[in-house]
């Protein structure tokens, strides 16, 4: 474990400077060009689809360090993907205990989650699956 351990840190670190150099360099130019074409109504849709691609991409450059790259992302997300919230969403689980008319909320935030950090693990499992063909 103790050799594994700067491996992992080095890999969260690559991790952090990929989401800082693919918001900042990429999705939010490409989102800015693309929104006056797609209309006010698609832009959360294409916002959603780069930040699920920006984090595939993220997934896959962390690697084995993802499951922490997560904590760290849910904990500290600095707004570079503003749909991740995971406090806001246990406030809103816990108002939906509350008063029914939270849980379309809750729904929809929750797939939103679901769909960010599924594409940061799918990134990381592509990046498993490229090291298992280079060592055959």
């Amino acid at each position: 474990m103790r050799h594994r351990l700067p491996i992992l840190v080095r890999s969260v670190l690559l991790g952090w400077i990929a989401l800082f150099a693919i918001t900042y360099w990429i999705e939010r130019p490409l989102l800015a060009w693309a929104a006056p074409l797609l209309g006010a109504s698609w832009r959360p849709t294409a916002q959603l689809a780069l930040a699920c691609a920006a984090l595939a991409a993220v997934g896959w450059i962390a690697g084995p360090a993802v499951p922490i790259f997560a904590v760290t992302l849910a904990i500290w997300n600095f707004g570079l993907i503003p749909a991740i919230d995971i406090p806001w969403l246990l406030r809103l689980l816990a108002d939906s205990f509350q008063n029914s008319r939270y849980l379309e909320s809750l729904l929809n935030s929750l797939a939103t989650h679901v769909f960010l950090f599924g594409s940061l693990f799918f990134g990381a499992q592509r990046n498993r699956q490229r090291a298992e063909l280079s060592i055959k």
